[in-house]
């Protein structure tokens, strides 16, 4: 197994203030910071990377090695600028790909856990991350350790064709052969989880957490608006929504992620 060093982390936009989609203040940075990234007046959840959720979440998630961390994608399809996307990605997010894992502890409990990054490419899916999320679920398998993913996507990467939708099934089928073996998986849903990515490995959890606010679904909810004619309900594709209609089996503050998984953990696998 080829460990190497972390990658390097990417940083929060720069300047003193930020100001919150949620109830539109401006809001002083180090604050929101100190709050693992939620607004201190609405709850609102700024969207971070899949290195801070191993900071968040691991015991020792601030040094922890990611694995196969160098494994890059190819261009099969001679995509007009797909290098040159690919290359903005790195620099943008510090990742070489929009997915990395590692074997870790959560409050000392030995886990897999992985973690999508919306800055690479909108956390879309190719066959690198792909591979990596199949790579992830084998060594849980093989380890027989609780398997845990943080998924956040705009779904299939389209720069790479049939061969980024070959992925949900490639990802589903090495699932199945978890759940055969009786492991749990846990799926984590942070804002947005869409298309290919929730339509595969981010739905298939045993146990489905998802953050407060997130928007969850297979395509945006004014796509299904222009395509049905219809008015959606309030709040539809909202965590909260899909909570209420049995999609979703727990809503959980990121503050309180970590506990949440442990005592999950705790009751389930120890």
């Amino acid at each position: 197994m080829k460990i190497s060093k972390p990658e390097k982390r990417a940083d929060y936009p720069d300047g003193l203030w930020l100001k919150c989609d949620g109830c539109g203040e401006i809001l002083f940075k180090k604050t929101i910071e100190n709050n693992l990234y939620v607004c201190t007046r609405c709850a609102y959840h700024f969207r971070i990377g899949a290195r801070r959720y191993f900071s968040i979440i691991l015991d020792n998630g601030e040094t922890a090695l990611s694995l196969y961390p160098n494994l890059t994608s190819r261009d099969p399809l001679n995509f007009p600028q797909y290098q040159e996307k690919l290359a903005e990605s790195e620099e943008k997010s510090g990742l070489k790909e929009g997915y990395i894992y590692t074997k870790g502890k959560i409050n000392n409990q030995d886990v897999v856990f992985g973690a999508m990054d919306f800055s690479f490419m909108g956390g879309s899916m190719g066959v690198v991350v792909g591979e990596k999320v199949c790579r992830s679920i084998k060594l849980s398998l093989e380890e027989r350790l609780p398997l845990i993913i943080v998924a956040t996507s705009g779904g299939a990467r389209m720069q790479e064709g049939i061969f980024s939708l070959m992925q949900m099934a490639n990802t589903s089928a090495h699932l199945s052969l978890l759940h055969k073996a009786g492991i749990l998986y846990i799926s984590v849903l942070v804002n947005p989880c869409y298309a290919g990515v929730m339509a595969s490995f981010a739905s298939l959890g045993d146990i489905i957490i998802a953050e407060p606010g997130a928007m969850l679904g297979f395509t945006g909810p004014r796509v299904i608006a222009e395509t049905i004619k219809e008015k959606l309900p309030e709040g539809f594709q909202k965590s909260e929504f899909l909570l209420e209609h049995g999609f979703v089996d727990l809503i959980c503050p990121r503050k309180d992620l970590k506990s949440t998984l442990s005592r999950i953990l705790s009751i389930i696998w120890g």
